[in-house]
């Protein structure tokens, strides 16, 4: 198996008035291609922020984050840009949809920025809905949507660019247990499929689902435990 992330001593400090809050304290951490993996701590254990971290959505005060073989840790806010709307594909607690546009328009976004044509984003994208089982929703508005398919949408949007990774932040926050259930289905099959999944959350039938389990506490990796795959 090949490295997909390969952290090693990263910090991340926040300035809060004279004082430094020191959130991440040294963390190292390899994820392989294709495991499937649950990020679990309390409230201000550091999840979050190892989460913008893993998603470029932030860099770290010290320390190297190689993502899929290039160096991230210190790239411009162009280049974060671009890496993260290649590698990485985000699912968000609260659906981030775009209320005036049609599923399909929402899923086709990520590929705008991308460069490709309009007839690549509508092949594509209606590839994806049916992918995650909207085939029959394409042309629907985000309030004519119930949660589980406003974030199946979302799902479909993540995985439009075909990233190497999908990080998804407490993507059963807002929903129900039957249909959390099936966004859980859903994701494990994305697994299934070949692809890298990293998902935050605090509930452990959530990170049940994932192959391995990393807890933080206090800024630094608590527990790290793989479960036997049985085949």
């Amino acid at each position: 198996m090949s490295l997909i992330i390969n952290i090693k001593n990263i910090t991340r400090n926040f300035p809060m008035g004279n004082e430094v809050v020191k959130v991440l304290k040294g963390i190292d951490l390899e994820i392989e291609r294709g495991e499937y993996v649950a990020l679990m701590g309390p409230s201000g254990s550091g999840k979050s922020t190892l989460m913008n971290l893993l998603g470029c959505l932030d860099t770290p005060t010290s320390g190297s984050y190689e993502l899929n073989g290039k160096d991230v840790s210190n790239m411009t806010d162009d280049d974060l840009a671009e890496i993260r709307n290649k590698e990485i594909g985000f699912v968000f607690q609260t659906f981030n949809l775009l209320p005036r546009t049609t599923a399909l328009e929402n899923v086709a976004l990520p590929m705008i920025y991308a460069g490709a044509s309009k007839k690549e984003r509508t092949e594509r994208a209606k590839e994806v809905l049916t992918q995650v089982g909207l085939a029959d929703r394409m042309d629907h508005k985000p309030n004519q949507l119930s949660g589980g398919q406003r974030q199946r949408v979302a799902v479909g949007r993540a995985l439009v660019n075909s990233p190497s990774i999908i990080l998804a932040d407490e993507p059963t926050g807002n929903l129900d247990s039957k249909t959390s259930v099936e966004i859980m289905s859903l994701f494990n099959k994305i697994h299934a499929a070949g692809n890298t999944v990293i998902l935050v959350t605090h509930e452990e039938d959530i990170a049940e689902n994932a192959h391995r389990i990393i807890r933080l506490r206090d800024g630094i990796i608590e527990s790290d435990t793989k479960k036997e795959i049985v085949v």
